[in-house]
């Protein structure tokens, strides 16, 4: 449901690190910035380009598609790059992403030979091995050609270790709109007259084997005004849709409702949340030994609560006053869950949050909270047990694991907690990675720092010679904006180096180092420096890092942004002609709101899957689920601050801006397509550099498999030589290590 940020969009790069949930949403008429939005509006002249599969719209997409192609892929390293990031993201030695499921672990694995994936599973003794034996669950490929549907795996939800049946939702093209089919993992096969949902934006959990839980598109009135389902209902094997029952409902203006289903042998818990914005939220619980009765928790609306072996945690985005004492916002708490229930928690903290230490996320063992902080953006890990002090009250004791330092470090537990005796309770997968550093995966194990390497990603460009540092900009009202400087080998602080600064500032999601194999081979050996932004907006330091950019305030982003590449200039790292920016999503708006307010710092703009109309995103897709972020357009106070840098408001024929590249997809139905096709249409009319690519597949993340995925990133590169020129190598011969 969120933007995201899609610096690197191979699958199992950063991403199997950090389970980044994530949900952005988006959207009458366009009006100039300093019109009334409570007045009529003029007719914008591009609404027509808002039709997602209009002919009309389409055939302008496909006009500017070619254009784009023919300037994009004059670059003569166009098709070897193209080539190369291809192989890397085919690549058989990259980590598979595995989520565990009592003995086994399960996988989607997308290369050569699987463009759309194959679900498959094996055992932790096999996923030790260098080439382990995957047991094929469901080929989506051929799936695919047997139904003439261009089919993207979207995840699956099972029953449970001791049972065989799941329910796999697959979409369209990468939408986030999916099907739902029940599937039998004994026989390999969708379940005849089992459990099926048509294509909506569903969410869904079994209450039993017979039994689920659904949210999805009931028909008129079942969805809010982002399009997320409101009503949850029960529904029995063997009945129809229609007669499910009401279990829960949300309001039409909140986001929408969540379901999760805890089977914890003797803590078994039905919870259902109702988002009533992106950050505040109602939970509740149906807790069958206590009569099946709904059951709301008292707690502050933008905390977020999790169970665990009938304890409750809770992550805290604003101060909260108990008994005369203040918790601070962003640290993580612990009490009794029947404490919490009564509103009556004993509340003992594991994490309190510091000018410079902020919670990056924690998952639970059997016995053990383990916890990852950010240090100044750096990864720390600390496990916290419970212990008996004075009089036999609960007490916590901490012990900070040995993990390496700085860069980014991941969590996954692999405990299962319908597993009776589970060998693995104690056990957690630690990931570790940062620009010159390939992805590790260790085995770890609670109290000790020993742990067990189990897969490591190849190195994909050599790195001898790179660095790596850490620097400090000045914003515009003196707050202190840390961002990464990746430096290319032999590249000095001349003022000559192509640079390309990348940001995201948005939805309280933070910008960690990443390993990245086409940057290095496309950008890094080319003699390109990359610069990573930690500006305010993101959660680097926390829900207070994050607020002080949201609604009235989100100027901070674009100062904070605006500000590092001064300094950059300022510290001669590169010049403004040689300096690229990039962002996707909430970052396409970073980018395209900073490229009309300081055009003089910029060379390039490479600006993916952008908000950039907002006068009109609460009205388009998902966009009103993100008025938290950004304010109610339609109310004026909001309208006032908004209107200031909404992209397609702001640009004005005349204006010397750099040349943009917009990247886009029809399937993205989280952030409509049409405010990257409204704002090139613009530009192009006022005779500005624009080129225009929009990838017909592939949702929110732009592309939906490898081969899209390494086409796309080709024309970024080749767009950003093609402006930022400089002192660019010759790409050297792709090592035996590289093309592996």
């Amino acid at each position: 449901m969120i933007p995201f940020p899609i610096h690197d969009r191979s699958p199992g790069a950063a991403a199997w690190l950090r389970a980044i949930g994530l949900a952005l949403l988006l959207a009458m008429t366009s009006a100039p910035a300093s019109a009334d939005p409570a007045q009529p509006s003029p007719l914008d002249p591009y609404l027509w380009l808002e039709e997602v599969e209009g002919d009309r719209a389409l055939a302008w997409v496909r006009q500017r598609n070619a254009q784009a192609r023919r300037e994009l892929e004059a670059w003569p390293a166009f098709g070897p790059t193209r080539q190369r990031v291809l192989e890397i993201l085919d690549s058989r030695e990259r980590i598979p992403q595995v989520v565990r499921r009592g003995a086994w672990l399960y996988n989607l694995w997308q290369d050569a030979q699987n463009p759309r994936g194959l679900w498959r599973r094996t055992s932790l003794d096999e996923y030790r091995k260098a080439q382990p034996q995957w047991q094929a669950l469901l080929d989506v490929d051929a799936l695919g050609k047997a139904e003439g549907i261009n089919w993207v795996f979207q995840g699956a939800q099972c029953l449970g270790p001791g049972d065989g049946r799941c329910l796999v939702q697959l979409s369209r093209g990468g939408a986030d709109a999916a099907v739902v089919r029940e599937f039998d993992l004994a026989t390999r096969r969708f379940v005849d007259g089992g459990f099926s949902l048509p294509e909506a934006k569903s969410d869904l959990a079994w209450l039993d084997a017979d039994t689920l839980a659904v949210a999805t598109d009931f028909g008129p009135g079942s969805l809010t005004d982002s399009g997320y389902p409101r009503v949850v209902k029960r529904w029995a094997r063997g009945t129809p849709l229609a007669a499910a029952t009401t279990l829960f409902e949300a309001q039409r203006s909140d986001v929408g409702v969540g379901i999760a289903v805890d089977r914890t042998p003797g803590h078994e818990m039905t919870h259902l949340v109702r988002h009533v914005d992106f950050y505040r939220h109602e939970h509740w619980v149906i807790d069958a030994r206590s009569g099946g009765k709904l059951e709301r928790l008292a707690k502050p609306e933008d905390a977020s609560v999790s169970f665990w072996y009938g304890r409750a945690l809770i992550h805290l985005r604003s101060d909260w006053v108990v008994d005369g004492r203040t918790w601070p916002r962003g640290s993580l708490l612990v009490t009794d869950g029947a404490s919490l229930r009564a509103g009556r928690p004993q509340l003992a903290a594991l994490f309190t949050p510091t000018a410079s230490r902020s919670l990056d996320s924690f998952v639970t063992t059997r016995d053990t909270v383990v916890v990852s902080i950010l240090d100044d953006v750096a990864g720390r890990v600390q496990e916290w047990r419970p212990a008996r002090g004075d009089a036999g009250r609960e007490t916590w004791v901490s012990r900070d694991v040995d993990a390496p330092f700085p860069g980014t470090l991941g969590l996954q537990s692999w405990h299962d907690r319908e597993v009776r005796d589970d060998p693995l309770a104690e056990a957690y997968a630690l990931g570790y990675t940062d620009f010159l550093t390939p992805d590790t995966l260790w085995l770890a194990r609670t109290g000790t720092d020993a742990r067990e390497r189990l897969k490591s990603r190849p190195r994909y460009f050599g790195a001898d010679g790179m660095r790596v540092e850490q620097r400090f900009a000045s914003s515009r009202d003196g707050t202190r904006v840390p961002y990464f400087v990746v430096w290319p080998r032999g590249a000095r602080d001349d003022g000559r180096n192509p640079t390309l600064l990348y940001g995201y500032g948005g939805f309280e999601v933070s910008q960690q180092p990443w390993y990245s194999g086409t940057f290095g081979t496309a950008w890094y050996e080319r003699g390109g420096v990359l610069v990573v932004a930690n500006i305010r907006g993101g959660g680097e330091y926390g829900p207070a890092w994050h607020q002080a950019a949201v609604k009235g305030n989100k100027q901070k982003s674009f100062d904070d942004f605006a500000a590092v590449a001064e300094d950059l200039i300022r510290t001669r790292v590169t010049t403004a002609r040689q300096l690229g920016i990039m962002g996707g999503s909430a970052g396409g708006l970073l980018v395209g709101a900073v490229m009309l307010q300081r055009p003089e710092l910029f060379g390039a703009v490479v600006c993916q899957v952008p908000l950039l109309d907002m006068r009109r995103y609460h009205r388009l897709l998902a966009g009103a689920s993100w008025m938290a972020e950004y304010g109610d357009p339609d109310h004026p106070g909001d309208w006032d601050a908004i209107a200031r840098y909404s992209p397609y408001q702001n640009v004005r024929r005349g204006m010397r801006l750099p040349p943009v590249l917009f990247i886009t997809s029809t399937r993205d139905d989280r952030v409509h397509p049409g405010h990257a096709r409204k704002m090139a249409a613009r530009m192009i009319e006022q005779g500005h550099a624009v080129q225009y690519y929009e990838n017909i597949e592939g949702g929110h993340g732009g592309a939906a498999d490898n081969a899209q995925r390494a086409d796309m990133q080709a024309l970024e590169f080749a767009f950003l030589w093609q402006r930022l020129g400089g002192r660019e190598r010759r790409l050297p011969t792709p090592s035996r290590e590289a093309s592996r």
